[in-house]
Formats: structure tokens, sequence, C-alpha cells
């Protein structure tokens, strides 16, 4: 079950179709151009286990570099387009990537990151060749267009943020089953979702985030089309589900909000009858918008909770979430367990850690002690979140990872803005947190101790938002400063962040909006 199955039986059948431009990628093409780029790595010397890695946008030949690597047993590393040269470097030498596959775009952010970077032996270049770069279009062309032999499933490795403010990679073993074996998120996909040969898949996210990625490659396994928005829009998600009567799509909040704010004669302007199923997750819907969103719909939209880390998988149905409202479902894949600070058990609708017993383990790439803190003494691990079980044993999320900021559906570690901010040789002293917004669900925000209080004013808070934008990307960074004479601390060095926090947060039922 990949693109060589479809390839054969609907060869001329459009793979991929990007929203804005209309290119196609037929099933024929995905099948050979993925199979030359696999000639090319094996010739360059890459066998099982190897990592290659890519950094570009949203373009028509993304997923055949992902399914290069899967069918040639490599571990594959999408990384953000967003990310600085130094982030993008540590992540290229942490995967132990390669080969490197960039577009005209990111090239130059790309090639500075690789002055960092000795292990990468190989760059390939969207578009025409240039100093230090061979032409993508050209490599591949010279390979043979037949499968190599006895190639066995390979696997994404993919990052975030880490609380210590270092990215983690997410790495599975690799299962040996040769080329085409399912795996668990296709069977999920096609037993809930209905993913099979007549879906058309509307993905408006970058195909760098876990999700996009495994659903677009889970279309391509069940022979469907996926739609690939360059950017999200909401109006032309609209007109895009109409245009290709599409059945599927996967989306976070902000989406739905977005969506819900145009004006009610557009949104009524488009026919989306074809929508046979829409999933959300990355960041728990708000009550309200979700209501809206099914009375719109109608009962199509469908809910899961889980982590790039697959240690367990909970899902809901729009049935059983209108039953029980604000729930991210139960569990399908490991059991739920919530847990105290003691590690004791608690019972229905009490709040704790949620760790998930009997799910798939997982480890963070390089960073063992960073595992073994995912799991406790019983075996169950954890993604650090916050909930609890109802009596029908559904799941809802109260709280984020310690101080993960969950931005329009994409995660972010404060400890990596405070690391930069408190560099700043202004700043005497730094916290950062997310606090509530209406469209993202959360935004960054900093509360900075100044090294002379008489400093505190807009023309500061413009310097340190532009300081920390020079280092990281902008998502990390705060989008707002605030200024405190003394931030709370302990008399150890233990900083009270809740305290900051709960300012902020005040008048919400809880840390989800």
């Amino acid at each position: 079950m990949y693109p060589a199955t479809y390839a054969a039986t609907t060869p001329d059948k459009p793979a991929v179709i990007m929203a804005g431009s209309g290119a196609v990628l037929t099933y024929a093409e995905l099948d050979r151009r993925s199979n030359q780029l696999a000639h090319l790595l094996h010739d360059r010397g890459l066998r099982t286990g190897d990592g290659i890695a890519m950094c570009m946008e949203n373009n028509l030949h993304y997923l055949e570099v992902a399914w290069a690597g899967q069918r040639s047993g490599l571990y594959y590393t999408a990384a953000s387009t967003r990310l600085t040269a130094p982030e993008l470097a540590y992540i290229l030498n942490d995967s132990g990537a390669q080969v490197v596959v960039t577009s005209p775009e990111k090239a130059a952010v790309v090639e500075e990151a690789l002055l960092e970077c000795p292990g990468v032996h190989t760059r390939l270049l969207l578009g025409p060749a240039r100093a230090g770069w061979e032409a993508y279009d050209e490599a591949i062309a010279a390979q043979s267009t037949t499968e190599i032999e006895g190639m066995t499933e390979g696997n994404d490795l993919l990052y975030s943020s880490g609380t210590t403010g270092r990215p983690k990679g997410v790495k599975w073993p690799l299962t040996g089953g040769p080329v085409g074996t399912p795996p668990a998120l296709l069977l999920l996909a096609q037993a809930l979702y209905g993913f099979a040969q007549d879906s058309v898949y509307l993905s408006p996210a970058p195909l760098y985030h876990a999700a996009p990625l495994r659903f677009c490659m889970a279309v391509h396994r069940s022979g469907g089309t996926a739609v690939v928005m360059e950017h999200f829009d909401p109006e032309t998600y609209l007109q895009l589900v109409e245009r290709y009567r599409v059945t599927h799509s996967q989306v976070v909040p902000t989406m739905f909000i977005r969506l819900l704010k145009l004006p009610p004669e557009t949104r009524g302007r488009y026919d989306v009858s074809s929508l046979r199923t829409v999933i959300h997750a990355a960041a728990p819907c708000p009550v309200p918008v979700k209501k809206q969103m099914l009375d719109w719909w109608g009962p199509i939209i469908h809910e899961y909770y889980a982590g790039t880390e697959g240690n367990g998988f909970v899902a809901c149905t729009p049935e059983e979430w209108l039953a029980h409202p604000g729930t991210v479902g139960r569990a399908l894949q490991g059991e739920v367990h919530i847990v105290d600070d003691d590690g004791h058990e608690l019972p229905a609708g009490e709040p704790g850690t949620v760790y998930f017993a009997k799910g798939g383990r997982f480890e963070y790439h390089n960073d063992p002690d960073k595992t073994r803190g995912a799991y406790n003494d019983r075996g169950w691990s954890t993604l650090g979140d916050v909930g609890y079980v109802d009596g029908d044993g559904f799941l809802y999320l109260t709280d984020r990872k310690a101080f993960m900021i969950i931005s329009g559906g994409v995660n972010i570690y404060p400890q990596e803005a405070e690391n930069v901010l408190v560099t700043h040789p202004k700043v005497a002293d730094v916290a950062v947190f997310g606090v509530p917004n209406d469209e993202f669900g959360e935004e960054v925000k900093a509360v900075v101790q100044p090294m002379d209080p008489a400093e505190a004013s807009p023309e500061l808070e413009r310097e340190l938002i532009a300081y920390c934008r020079s280092q990281l990307a902008d998502v990390k960074c705060p989008r707002s400063i605030d200024f405190r004479p003394e931030l709370p601390r302990h008399p150890t060095g233990k900083l009270y962040k809740r305290l900051l926090k709960d300012e902020y947060w005040a008048g919400h039922a809880s840390r989800i909006l």
C-alpha cells in the first residue's frame, strides 16, 4: 500500500494538486520520481537507518522527497521553514542528515546552516543548479526508474522544541517490514475516517508538521488525492472544497476560528456538501467554536489527541463530542491513566498528569534523560498534559504541558525565548509564557525585569522583540512584553512562573480557551 500500487492501476490520477498553481503530480510521476531519488540516495551511500532532511515551503515535490525516504528504509526529517540558521544546523546535525533538499526560497538560510553541518555531503536544490548545489531535477533524471530490490519501510524523524530549549527528535525504531507494509496510522485513517481511493484530502497546513505530512502519505497509501495549500486562507479553503469536491481535511482550531470570522454571505457562497470527514487536533478546540462548526458543516467533525511521540491515541466522533462537550475522546490506542504528583492513579473527575499505558514506545533522539523522564516506574508514558476522565472514560484536557504554549496549533516552548532574552544587556530577569488569544488560543508573552527600571518603555519592548527575532523563529518570540521591577523567585532561584501566568489567565476556567 504505497504509490507504486496506484501507479500501476491509476497512473494518470492526481496524487498531489497544488492549490495555488493547480500543478499536478500524478501517481505515475510520484512513484517514478520518488524511486529515482531513492536510487540517488542509495548511490550516495545511504543505507537503512540513515537520514535525509528537507527544509522548504509546501510545493509539488515535497511529498515525493518524503516518499523517497519512506521507500528506502531511511529516516527523513521535515524541518520548519521558520527556523533560523543555528536552529536548523542543530537539527541537521542531531538527526544525522547526509542529504538536504531545499527550494530557492529557503536556500540562503539552509546554506548558512550547512556551514556548521559537516555530515551533509549532498545538497539538492529545486530549480537551477548553483554554486554548492545540484539541481534536483537533473540529479534524479539520471537515475533508474526500476525499484530497488529488498527495500524496507523508513520513517519520519520529526522535531519539536524541548523544555531545555533544544529541539528534540521523536525517533521510532524501523519495523524492517517490506515497502508497502501499512502503518498503524493508515489503519486508523481508513477505519475511523474513511480514507479510500475516492478520497480528496485538503491539506491547509505546512507539511513539516507531523499531522499534515503523515495524513497526506496515508492518502497516498489509500490511492486518494491530496490537495495541498501553499498557505491557509479561509475563503480560499472554502473555494477549494467546492472546486475539487473535497471529502476529507485535517485542520487546527485556529482555522475554524478564521472560517467563522468570514462574513455570513461569504460562508454561504460555497458548497461544502462534499465534505465527509474533517479532523482537528494539535490544540483543543473551544467549545463554542466547535458547536458553531458542527452547526455549519454538520456532524462530520472528528477530534483526536495524540503527540508526535505516538504513545497513545484518543479520539471522539461528532456524536460522542456532542454528548460530552469539551472532550478529546476515549483511548483507541493505549490506556489512559490520570496520575497525581506522587504517582498515584486518580479517580474519575480528578485532574492530574495524563499517562498512556500499553501504548507505543518511543525515544527522544540523543536525549536519554528526557526519554526516561517521559516514563514512570510502571512503564507508562506522558506528554506532560494535565486532564481528567469522566465516568464514561472520556478524556478532558485542563492544562498544557508544564509551560508549553500552543499558538494556532504550533507547540512553542518558552525556555528558548527566555534563554535569548536573558542575554540582552538591558535584561536582569525574564519569564516567557502563554497568555489568552481569541484567535490563536494562546500567544507568547514575556515579562521582563530590566537592569534599570527607568528604561522600561515601549522602545525597550520593541528592541527586545527584535533582538529575540534575530536569533529565533518569530513564532517563538513574544508578541508583547510587560515590565516588572522584580520577578517572583524562591531564594533557591526557582522562578514562580505560575504566579505570573495566573494573573493573565484570571477569569478563564482552564488553561485551554
